[in-house]
């Protein structure tokens, strides 16, 4: 059976970038390609939540994932919040993602209730929802990204 591992990370650095490359490095998914997808899950597929990715293959490799973002240089917080729920019956699922700064629990409580919105548009049989948040504080003089990314598989070449 194929995986899809949630994993997340946090991370403040000079620029948007360098910031966005540590939270990534964080959630141990720095040295691929992401390639981002919508948020369907393909059905007769296990999702793991695990916080850091295991090695998933060779640097430079593609990844395909869905990914919750927020990236901010102003004080405060930013959070990411990703939302799952799969068929009962082995089928398919959904993902739904929110960001931005906000606290972790408005993030999680936006993000539950898109999830909920998108399974009343299908009509599948849903198990309890599972969500995984990450939320910083961000300083003044220094910009901060939270992530909550969803990896599909393993990496596949690029070329």
């Amino acid at each position: 059976m194929s995986t899809i591992r949630v994993v997340w990370g946090s991370a403040s650095g000079p620029t948007a970038m360098a910031s966005y490359d540590a939270a990534l490095a964080d959630a141990g998914v720095e040295n691929y390609n992401l390639v981002p997808v919508s948020s369907v899950i393909p059905a007769g597929v296990d999702v793991e939540a695990v916080g850091t990715a295991p090695d998933l293959g060779p640097a430079g490799d593609r990844l395909t994932v869905v990914e919750a973002r927020a990236t901010t240089a102003e004080p405060g917080r930013v959070s990411a919040a990703l939302a799952w729920a799969q068929s009962i019956d082995d089928g398919p699922g959904l993902f739904y993602e929110t960001a931005g700064e906000m606290d972790g629990e408005d993030v999680e409580r936006r993000v539950r209730e898109g999830l909920a919105a998108g399974q009343e548009l299908r009509d599948w049989a849903f198990g309890d929802p599972r969500v995984a948040v990450e939320s910083a504080p961000a300083e003044s003089g220094t910009h901060t990204t939270a992530l909550v990314l969803a990896v599909y598989g393993e990496s596949e070449p690029v070329l």
